[in-house]
């Protein structure tokens, strides 16, 4: 058996996350509201100013909350993963789980990453269900809609877009004309995981050459390229996760080729455990097994 964590991302946050396990873990409290300089309990218990869901705060708060949960689960449990996974933010949860960052080096990555792309005001995305990513290409090819990338990769028929809010409009049509189910535009502040994000990107590259990141004690599965990665170009692969996209089905099909694969997500909600089921679903329909 292989046993697999996974560690959800941005828009898995809800109010009230963290609330049995702030007082069980009082030092990494501490160390985050330090770092972020302001209660990081407060912001999920009781969020009196409505920030929980704003990129700048979201990030930070769910990295900690996945990361809170993460120990938890060994304090219970005893079991260390065999791989770990995560999804955009979550990915830096899954480095945190394999000791490749501590947990205030993780906090302070977080908050400088949310920071940069918070200050991104370009752009928005859309969520596109019920058609292919090849279909979707397509159809903003005939479009002469290129100015919009692919943004995550979620599930065969789950593909989240990103670009300016103009040809998000644009695209909306022919991709339900196209036979997009559902064509859901996003409540985030630019266009994520894109070419839109590079000054962000590049900003965060020379951040990190700041940082020490070292090799990972088990096997994290890259963002950027759906397999493990290669401790020697993480650095690389986390500044380009911020204009890349989450190629989510390749990295659940690179860990199902393990033996025996088990997956556990440790954070607020189902969001990836629902999407490995979708996944599961649709390559069952396309394939016909």
């Amino acid at each position: 058996m292989t046993r697999i964590y996974l560690f959800p991302g941005q828009g898995s946050q809800t109010p009230g996350m963290g609330r049995d396990l702030f007082a069980r873990f009082p030092e990494q409290v501490a160390i985050a509201d330090r770092v972020l300089g302001y209660s990081l309990t407060e912001l999920c218990l009781e969020d009196p100013r409505g920030l929980l869901n704003q990129t700048l705060y979201t990030q930070p708060a769910l990295f900690v909350v996945n990361a809170l949960t993460f120990l938890d689960h060994l304090v219970k449990t005893g079991e260390l993963p065999h791989i770990v996974a995560g999804h955009s933010l979550g990915e830096y949860n899954a480095l945190f789980a394999a000791s490749a960052i501590g947990f205030e080096t993780g906090v302070r990555l977080v908050k400088r990453r949310a920071e940069l792309m918070a200050e991104a005001r370009d752009g928005g995305m859309a969520a596109v269900i019920g058609l292919d990513v090849e279909k979707i290409r397509a159809t903003l090819d005939r479009q002469g809609l290129d100015s919009i990338d692919i943004a995550n990769l979620n599930s065969p028929l789950q593909t989240v877009i990103s670009g300016p809010i103009a040809d998000l409009d644009r695209a909306q049509s022919p991709l339900e004309q196209a036979g997009a189910m559902m064509f859901k535009k996003l409540p985030v502040s630019a266009a994520f995981h894109s070419r839109y994000m590079a000054e962000a990107a590049n900003r965060f590259e020379r951040f990190l050459e700041s940082v020490e990141i070292g090799i990972p004690r088990l096997p994290v599965i890259s963002n950027v390229t759906g397999s493990f990665h290669d401790p020697q170009t993480i650095k690389t692969m986390l500044s380009r996760q911020i204009t890349h996209p989450v190629r989510w089905v390749e990295s659940v099909s690179t860990l199902k080729r393990e033996p025996e694969p088990t997956f556990t997500e440790l954070g607020p909600g189902t969001v990836l455990t629902g999407l490995n089921r979708r996944i599961d679903m649709e390559t069952a329909r396309a394939t016909g097994h």
